[in-house]
């Protein structure tokens, strides 16, 4: 299954389904995590706030390859991206275990092909060494094999990127 996470508005929502199994919009219509973990205990995998995001977890679990679209934010996730990766705490378990000989939770939907950020906006190249960094952390912490970051000068260029 291949899910898209975007922060570029409903505009690209039919370029973007079109390409995928699933796509979560960044658009900040939805409760920031409130760190109940909740979805780690209570609810395995579902979060008790009732809005566009309370499957997250499933969905991006589930995903084999995880494509995430963000504005450059110093080298960081733009926030409405944040904060759909924020709701998703329940992909894992809050048991741990050892991966590549570091502490990491225990995955709840298992091992994963592709992680692929696309940033675009204006970076650096000391922001762009930090997002790399923390994509492919962010790979191991969601179980994916390979982690891949790709900056975009510009918004135009998505269209020539294979999504």
């Amino acid at each position: 299954m291949k899910v898209i996470i975007h922060d570029l508005g409903k505009e690209y929502d039919d370029f973007f389904s079109e390409k995928c199994d699933a796509m979560i919009s960044a658009d900040g219509k939805y409760a920031p995590c409130q760190g109940c973990f909740g979805c780690w205990t209570k609810h395995p995998a579902e979060c008790y706030m009732k809005d566009s995001l309370k499957e997250v977890c499933r969905v991006i679990g589930r995903a084999d390859e995880l494509i995430i679209i963000s504005e450059n934010y110093y080298g960081a996730y733009s926030p409405s991206v944040k904060n759909v990766l924020d709701r998703s705490i329940g992909c894992s378990t809050p048991m741990s275990t050892y991966r590549g000989k570091q502490m990491h939770h225990t995955l709840r939907y298992g091992k994963h092909k592709l992680f692929k950020v696309l940033t675009y906006g204006d970076i650096t190249p000391e922001e762009k060494t930090t997002f790399e960094f923390m994509a492919e952390r962010n790979a191991i912490n969601y179980g994916y094999e390979n982690a891949k970051v790709i900056v975009l000068k510009s918004i135009s260029e998505l269209k020539e990127v294979s999504v």
